[in-house]
């Protein structure tokens, strides 16, 4: 196998396995937590300096190097990044349109007509977003695996950890609805596990693939970018706003943002 290859999957696995922890993190309050208990403040802040992570990460992470890489290809760079970023978004959408899903705090589903409870379309809507988080995590791992630049590995780990953090609130998203509906704590546990489970194995099949992708990795970093600022506005903005404590989950997302922008600016 070609040994940069082999870094790049290895630092991947590092990476998109952290997040895939991270979910497992989450997913892991159903042995804690009762089914009915009030945890509104801490998923709305939770979920808002998530979405501040992953809107500074989109900016810092994926589309300025996707700008910088398409520039140095001799392609035009903001018309690659705006087609990258439509075509994320979209693609995602369309993933949204053609699967049976739930958002958090809805009670009307959207997608096909489906049978399922609401708790399993939860679970099918956080599964559903974390394909495209599993490319964003393992794009720029991949890329700076190939590279050995210590920042560039910095930097591709800053972002892990930010999709990370987000991942906790997703997997107790999953468990807990699960858990209400008199489903056997470890039973939740698993569904929460698996919904984290296609981050890591979408980030290493692309990866698997860079020598594709890494001419078209400018559309791909921004393509990924697209994807993650739909689930921004389309999951974690409105989640993060239910509750009472609206005003909290909007200071929570500034928080989130300048802490991101602060760790991928300091890291180069």
């Amino acid at each position: 196998m070609d040994p940069l290859l082999l870094k790049a999957l290895e630092w991947t696995a590092l990476c998109t396995g952290f997040t895939f922890l991270c979910t497992t993190v989450g997913a892991a309050v159903a042995f804690f937590f009762r089914p009915e208990k009030d945890t509104a403040l801490a998923e709305t802040l939770s979920l808002g300096f998530a979405a501040g992570i992953m809107i500074a990460a989109s900016v810092w992470s994926l589309i300025i190097p996707g700008l910088e890489m398409a520039e140095k290809n001799g392609s035009i760079p903001w018309l690659t990044a705006s087609v990258g970023v439509i075509v994320g978004a979209v693609f995602l959408k369309f993933l949204d349109m053609a699967m049976p899903h739930l958002h958090p705090g809805s009670t009307t589903p959207e997608g096909p007509k489906s049978k399922l409870h609401r708790a399993q379309l939860l679970f099918l809507a956080i599964t559903l977003h974390n394909i495209p988080e599993g490319g964003s995590v393992g794009l720029p791992s991949g890329r700076a695996a190939r590279s050995g630049d210590p920042l560039a590995l910095s930097s591709a780990f800053a972002l892990a950890l930010g999709i990370g953090i987000q991942n906790i609130p997703e997997g107790a998203a999953v468990s807990l609805p699960l858990l209400g509906q008199g489903v056997p704590r470890m039973k939740a546990f698993l569904f929460g596990v698996l919904s984290g489970l296609v981050e890591p194995v979408f980030g290493l099949v692309v990866v698997a693939a860079i020598s594709f992708f890494l001419p078209v990795m400018p559309f791909m970093l921004t393509f990924a970018a697209g994807a993650m600022l739909y689930v921004v506005v389309e999951e974690l903005i409105p989640a993060a706003h239910l509750s009472k404590h609206s005003d909290i989950g909007t200071m929570a997302l500034i928080a989130g943002f300048v802490i991101m922008m602060a760790l991928d600016t300091s890291l180069g």
